[in-house]
């Protein structure tokens, strides 16, 4: 039985806590124009003020969730903000992990960090992320922004936007997120902050113990507040390591063989066809590694305002992201193969396999090197003009890009794979009886379980380069006219407004091959030196798992230098000896294998009222509207044309293609149009007690590659994993149509109570539909005429037919050619592949509950929050079915949990980050055509941090990230089929911040 750590369920605790603010909103000074302000800086700005009255603002935590609940209260719709601490001083930082903070959103992480969000059970790619309202492109080839690679100190607000509205660009069908950034019109004078960071991430063991990171943020105002300029600058760089075991997939009723009671354990019921009863599931391999990770990000803002007269603000703005990410890690573990390789193996009662001796194939020792760079630039102008008292104008136009390219390493130019290992075993041990990890083991033919240095052989090395961009240029119009007396109705507002977003995403993919062989006969051992292979322990490998560390079956491995490994290759394996197996570390060996390219263009307009009266005594306000956006889509696709699949080794295949010169493009076209209305209603039953109801319509268009046409296939299609994709450009959006009902309490200066109802009906819900087809040419060796005479041959010996075994008879019985390699023959069948193509299919629904609140404890000092979501829906996986399904991504309950200490200069603040289990994606890089699910396991985390004002300018502090050592795991259809385990470590942070 597998012995399993405590699993956290704070939702319930969350929803009886209730949360902490500030005494007081802050009140501003200020003679720019409302109208160019952001949402919340307009919060910040209601009453006018004049030279008498006396200027009061609260900074830090009580000061921003002050603000950040006044936003909440004054918002039409369902709203949350986030607003700083103070200029240059986010809550949190990163970007993400600070609105994980607001009820209904959850985030993913990548590198131990917040990177994307969830909200309401809604993934990335269903919400919007905008910039000062203009929408931004995804992540390179991606509808998805990620969020950890923008600063948070030129950031002033984050607003959350979780219902219709018509103003705003559609795709957050879950949310859109507006990132706002300092303007310096909307605060008088001259303000400065300066900040440095040392940051000790205790899983660093290659790269510096302290790193550092520094920011200054400038905002200035001149010639009587007519002019303004803001800048922010920050650099900041990470060394840490990543620890990792995982499978890449699980793969469906492979065929077992017939053995005796003793070596087959299975306790799932018997039929009365004597069959038994549900499917099995056995891993495709197990592997272990460890990543050592270098991050270096560098982020810069610049704002000019002018304000010419009273009624005109110009503005113009530059923001420009980088991000560089260097990984260089070492892996090991077994690949495995089924049918005739199985000896002995036991499965649970959902017939996962839990143990499993299986022989042939390899293990292997995988080093990988790469640089990621992403790219980020947006450049915008904006003109607010109030032509009359009573009308307003407002336009503005920018152009933004991501680009993100894998490719960056400045000496290789690719993403690079070097394996290394041996096929000279007699078996292979999968167990996951026991423990948090499971254990793979191997009999090599040297009578140990430990390959010897001098036994380590080439397998293949393999590079990649697939950089992809995204870039929007978008124009908005914007009027609005105010109901000032003109007509006698209840009528105060009307905004009107037209749009063009002009989008185009692509990419492309250059892949080597599989160079140097691949496979190990014939065997290269003298390339490498027993010197090159360094004896390394796992005693501090995975250790926060039960089951990691010493306790490993195998507790070692080589660790190897990358450069030598491809250098002794490049020499060794040439084409004189190789052929076109040469070993060439270039992802362009064979040229670009594949280009993809969408471009949308949409057009919209929208119109919207703002309504005040009232519903028996009880102030209400009414905000109608509606929006009509139609789209036009191009999908541009090159496509290289396949000629066959060579076996060249037990454990490889690989398609073979046409000459370059042969491939094409492909262009296809396709457009819809939606309507999409809004209406928000709030009725004030007390001062302090507020009622929402809305409801609206919201989209969230196809992902780019479903999008994307043409057609691909699987460049290593080994049995059993012979895939490959269509897309469909006629795809329509997601279509959701959403009921929200709230009710909010807010009993005292900085302090409420909030619960909420929200439903969501989506439409055109895309599903993946997995065809099995043939083409014309592509035949298969893989139980062909020749593989099934080899498999006599041998079976007439009294041995296995491992796959090892059946590719060496092959070649003995004189089916491979110059090279080794067999290649299809005419009498061959025809390969069966798995197409999967997105279509739109049914509607579901998602449905839950939203309680929040916040409380201070009077004059103490002390605040107290929590929030919690609950979600569920007719989306979910189904485990026990190997139909092709369309679920959700991402939808789980989440709770978060704040506590602080703010008075006489000292700030203390703990917060608690908890999201349920969640399914992570369909599909697995190994699995079954059925493709099977990633689920991750729940996951809580604890962060701190100190602030201590030593002057009133200068305050000193300290942040804790991941107190408690949370890991990750995932999981496939069933926990114990396991996927993969994380390990991080916490981070610790000090540093000292200046400003006047």
């Amino acid at each position: 039985m597998k012995n399993n750590k405590f699993i956290k369920s704070p939702v319930a605790a969350a929803i009886s806590v209730v949360l902490s603010a500030g005494i007081m909103a802050p009140v501003y000074a200020q003679d720019t124009s409302a109208q160019n302000a952001t949402a919340v800086e307009q919060t910040e700005q209601q009453a006018e003020q004049n030279d008498n009255v006396e200027i009061i603002s609260v900074k830090g935590i009580r000061g921003s969730l002050a603000r950040s609940s006044d936003f909440k209260r004054n918002s039409n719709g369902i709203v949350d903000a986030i607003s700083s601490e103070e200029m240059g001083k986010f809550p949190d930082t990163n970007l993400a992990e600070s609105l994980q903070r607001i009820t209904g959103v959850s985030v993913s992480r990548v590198n131990g960090e917040g990177s994307q969000i969830t909200v309401r059970g809604f993934g990335p790619e269903f919400n919007l992320i905008t910039l000062n309202g203009r929408q931004m492109p995804g992540t390179g080839y991606t509808r998805s922004y990620n969020l950890e690679n923008l600063s948070s100190e030129g950031v002033s607000a984050l607003e959350v936007y979780k219902t219709a509205r018509a103003e705003t660009p559609s795709g957050g069908l879950g949310a859109t997120v507006n990132i706002v950034t300092l303007r310096p019109l909307s605060t008088s004078g001259q303000r400065f902050a300066i900040m440095g960071k040392a940051l000790h991430d205790t899983s660093v063991e290659v790269g510096d113990d302290v790193t550092p990171e520094v920011a200054a943020v400038y905002s200035n105002t001149f010639a009587d507040d007519r002019f303004g300029v803001a800048f922010s600058v920050s650099q900041s760089r990470r060394d840490f390591q990543l620890q990792q075991a995982n499978i890449q997939g699980w793969q469906a009723n492979v065929g077992l063989p017939t053995l005796d009671e003793s070596l087959a354990i299975d306790p799932r019921p018997i039929g009365e066809d004597g069959e038994r009863i549900g499917n099995h599931f056995f891993p495709k391999d197990m592997n272990y590694g460890i990543e050592d990770v270098a991050t270096e990000r560098t982020n810069g803002q610049l704002t000019l305002q002018f304000n010419p007269i009273d009624d005109l603000v110009l503005t113009a703005d530059y923001t420009t992201s980088r991000a560089l990410t260097g990984r260089d890690s070492i892996g090991w573990g077994i690949w495995n193969e089924f049918g005739g390789n199985i000896n002995a193996y036991e499965l649970d009662e959902n017939g996962t396999a839990i143990y499993a001796d299986i022989s042939g194939n390899d293990g292997s020792f995988t080093t990988n090197k790469s640089t990621t760079e992403v790219k980020a630039q947006s450049i915008g102008f904006n003109i607010s003009y109030d032509a009359r008292d009573d009308l307003r104008f407002w336009f503005d136009v920018h152009d933004s890009s991501n680009e993100t390219d894998n490719g960056a390493d400045p000496g290789s130019m690719n993403a690079g794979q070097v394996i290394l290992g041996s096929d000279q075993l007699l078996t292979k041990i999968y167990d996951y009886r026991n423990g948090e990890i499971p254990q793979a083991s191997i009999l090599w033919a040297n009578g140990t379980n430990m390959l010897m240095p001098s036994e380590i052989d080439s397998n293949f090395g393999q590079f990649i380069r697939s950089p992809g961009e995204s870039n929007i240029k978008q124009y908005q119009f914007k009027t609005e006219w105010f109901n000032y007396g003109t007509f006698d109705l209840p009528l105060t507002k009307i905004t009107a407004g037209l749009s063009r977003t002009d989008q185009d995403m692509g990419g492309y993919n250059a892949w080597s091959g599989l160079r140097g062989g691949p496979g190990f006969n014939p065997a290269f051992t003298e390339i490498f030196p027993d010197g090159m292979f360094e004896l390394r322990s796992t005693g501090n490998f995975l250790d926060q798992f039960v089951g990691g560390g010493n306790d490993l079956a195998s507790p070692y491995y080589y660790w190897y230098d990358f450069d030598e490994a491809v250098a002794r290759q490049m020499a060794y394996l040439t084409e004189e000896l190789m052929g076109a197996d040469a070993f060439v570390p270039d992802a362009f060996y064979d040229g670009i294998d594949s280009e993809s390219y969408v471009t949308e263009v949409t057009d919209a307009i929208f119109v919207q009222s703002d309504w005040e009266f009232e519903i028996g005594r009880f102030p209400a306000q009414l905000n109608v509207g509606v929006r009509y956006e139609k789209t036009d889509v191009t999908s541009t696709v090159r496509q290289r044309v396949e000629r066959q699949v060579n076996w060249v080794s037990a454990s490889e295949w690989i398609m073979q293609y046409e000459p370059q010169g042969e491939g094409s493009f492909l262009t296809l076209t396709g457009d819809h149009d939606v309507l999409l209305p809004m209406l928000d209603l709030r009725v004030d039953f007390t001062d302090e007690l507020v009622g929402r109801f809305s409801t609206g319509k919201t989209i969230a268009r196809a992902p780019l590659g479903a999008l994307a046409g043409g057609r691909s296939l699987s460049g290593s299609p080994r049995p059993g994993a012979r895939s490959g994709g269509q897309g469909n450009t006629n795809l329509l959006p997601f279509e959701s149509t959403n009921i929200d009902l709230s009710l909010e309490y807010y009993y005292a200066p900085g302090s409420y109570a909030a619960i909420g109802y929200f439903r969501k009906d989506v439409d055109n819900f895309i599903q993946t539909t997995i065809t099995d087809i043939t083409i014309e040419g592509l035949r298969d060796i893989f139980n062909g005429p020749r593989y099934q005479q080899a498999i006599a041959d041998i079976e007439a010996r009294g041995e296995q037919a491992t796959s090892t075994a059946i590719f060496e008879q092959m070649l003995a019985n004189g089916h491979g050619n110059e090279d080794g390699v067999i290649e299809p023959n005419a009498d061959d069948p025809l390969i069966v592949w798995s197409i999967s193509q997105p279509q739109n299919t049914d509607s579901k629904s998602v449905d839950g509950f939203e309680i929040a609140g916040q409380h201070i404890f009077g004059e103490t000092g002390f605040g107290l929050g929590a929030n919690a979501t609950i979600v569920q829906g007719d989306v979910e996986f189904d485990v026990n079915s190997l139909t092709q399904q369309s679920p959700l991504t991402g939808l789980s309950d989440s709770a978060n949990f704040q506590a602080f200490y703010e008075k006489d200069g000292l700030s203390v603040k703990a917060t608690y980050a908890w999201r349920d289990s969640y399914l992570i994606g369909v599909g697995q890089a190994q699995g079954s055509s059925d493709a099977p699910p990633q689920f991750a396991k729940a996951y809580g985390q604890w962060d701190l941090s100190v602030n201590y004002a030593v002057t009133d300018n200068l305050t000193v502090f300290f942040e804790g990230i991941n107190l408690n050592n949370e890991t990750e795991q995932g999981y496939g259809r069933f926990e114990e089929q396991f996927l993969f385990a994380r390990q991080y470590g916490p981070r610790y942070t000090v540093g000292a911040r200046y400003s006047f």
